[in-house]
């Protein structure tokens, strides 16, 4: 069968039927929309590869998201028959990664039940939906750790701007936000927004109509002391003592690195906040002010004292997120849940491996169905937001504007396309990178742009799940 022949079929064909309607081929005959029955849904990759039609040597097929002519989603499609209906400008690709048209027509919009599990996590989310025989989307995010890092460096720079302030008058009692019923820290607020966001994605290129969420309560007590019972969940484990009392109690009043005693011992972060330690008294040790000079910010296993590394308990930060959040989650997102422990039954019933994706398709009820490549997508800044630059010998440099490129941004410069690293010059000039790693600085002119980068970077896993 020839494309000629098929476009002949569609020329005339009405608004209201199916998509490749006609009696051509028994396969593009069914009644089904875009769906594509018993065809696994994988491997979303890029524009170019997309469209090629040598597949030899793939065991999972791509699959192609596909959008009504109001943008709303429907069962994906194959690339063949994307590449006819490009062809024909029938449809326009409206999103690189994952990989999305939109219909210029009207069509039937017949859809199957799809049920989209979430493994919701601190730093990681593992995400997949499936219908009855197959999977059609998984993957990966990786979140952000900088969060609390920027929020205190912002806090420094205010601080330092407003202390040059001279008739500003004193704030320190207005700070009323975090008495609000509800109230959560920016960078766990932040972590709550990536989930939701993600899940909004999703529901953007697929008619999602079941959303399932793992929540988990601990006893972070009992993670720490497993013997706890009683009162002691009353009695912390600075009872009777002062913060700098019980260190040097511990530690035997004397410095932790060196051994020395009888000298100024300060209180010191066995891992440092900056690697994601904790104010926690498990993670407090003594030193003289020599060794915590000398250590800087080195973890002590890597200052040459791995001992001391054993004797900090492993931090509850993920923990805290997710006794916070959970019943928040349930509640803005209106959808079903599940425990961990059920998601370990029927992962370890299924022999499937520990990974957020695969406790992702468990948790969306998965079975039997065929699988496709996972994406791993990143989270990554919108924006630059340094707004002011003070340079030696030259007066404050003044951002008056946002940029039209932002890191991460594709664009294409001198038919090569290459990923925004940053502008300068006050926006005359861009700073690119290749697919090489190599550094173009360029007249931003001699860009243009292809998609911006937005929050959620989507890549596909080169490994199968």
């Amino acid at each position: 069968m020839t494309v000629s022949r098929l476009s002949g079929k569609l020329t005339n064909a009405p608004r209201d039927t199916s998509l490749v309607s006609g009696s051509v081929s028994e396969r593009l005959n069914r009644e089904e929309t875009l769906s594509a029955s018993y065809k696994v849904l994988a491997d979303n990759i890029g524009e170019e590869n997309l469209l090629c039609s040598n597949t030899e040597g793939q065991n999972l097929r791509v699959s192609v998201y596909v959008l009504n002519m109001r943008g709303q989603p429907l069962m994906p499609t194959t690339p063949r028959r994307t590449r006819l209906l490009l062809k024909k400008k029938k449809a326009k690709v409206v999103k690189r990664t994952p990989f999305t048209i939109q219909l210029n027509y009207a069509t039937g919009e017949d859809k199957q039940p799809i049920k989209l599990g979430i493994d919701a996590g601190y730093s990681k989310i593992g995400f997949s939906a499936i219908t009855d025989k197959q999977e059609l989307i998984a993957g990966e995010v990786t979140l952000r750790k900088d969060v609390s890092k920027k929020i205190t460096e912002r806090k420094m720079y205010r601080t330092t701007r407003r202390n040059k302030l001279w008739y500003r008058k004193p704030r320190f009692l207005n700070r009323t936000a975090s008495k609000r019923k509800g109230w959560l820290a920016p960078s766990i607020n932040h972590k709550l927004d990536t989930h939701i966001r993600l899940i909004e994605r999703i529901k953007h290129i697929l008619p999602i109509s079941e959303t399932i969420l793992e929540v988990a309560t601990f006893d972070s007590q009992k993670m720490q002391n497993p013997e706890i019972k009683g009162i002691e969940y009353q009695q912390g484990e600075l009872q009777g003592y002062e913060v700098r009392e019980y260190l040097l109690e511990k530690w035997g009043r004397k410095c932790a690195y060196c051994g020395k005693s009888n000298i100024p011992l300060e209180i010191e972060h066995i891992i440092p906040k900056s690697r994601g330690g904790s104010d926690r008294v498990s993670n407090l040790t003594l030193s003289c002010k020599k060794c915590n000079l000398k250590k800087g910010n080195k973890t002590v296993k890597e200052f040459g004292h791995p001992m001391i590394q054993q004797q900090a308990k492993k931090p509850l930060k993920s923990v805290a997120f997710m006794n916070t959040v959970r019943k928040k989650m349930v509640e803005k997102l209106n959808c079903q849940y599940t425990y961990g422990f059920i998601t370990k039954y029927h992962r370890i019933k299924l022999g499937l491996s520990k990974s957020h994706v695969n406790d992702a398709f468990v948790i969306a009820g998965g079975d039997k169905q065929q699988r496709v490549k996972s994406f791993d997508v990143k989270q990554v800044r919108r924006n630059n937001r340094s707004i002011q630059t003070n340079r030696k010998g030259f007066k404050p440099s003044i951002r008056r504007q946002r940029y039209q490129y932002q890191p991460n941004d594709l664009v294409r410069y001198n038919n090569i396309l290459c990923k925004v690293k940053g502008v300068f010059n006050y926006g005359k000039w861009i700073r690119l990178v290749n697919s090489v790693g190599k550094t173009i600085n360029s007249n931003i002119k001699n860009v243009e742009l292809i998609t911006y980068g937005k929050g959620l970077q989507f890549a596909v896993n080169s490994s199968t799940t």
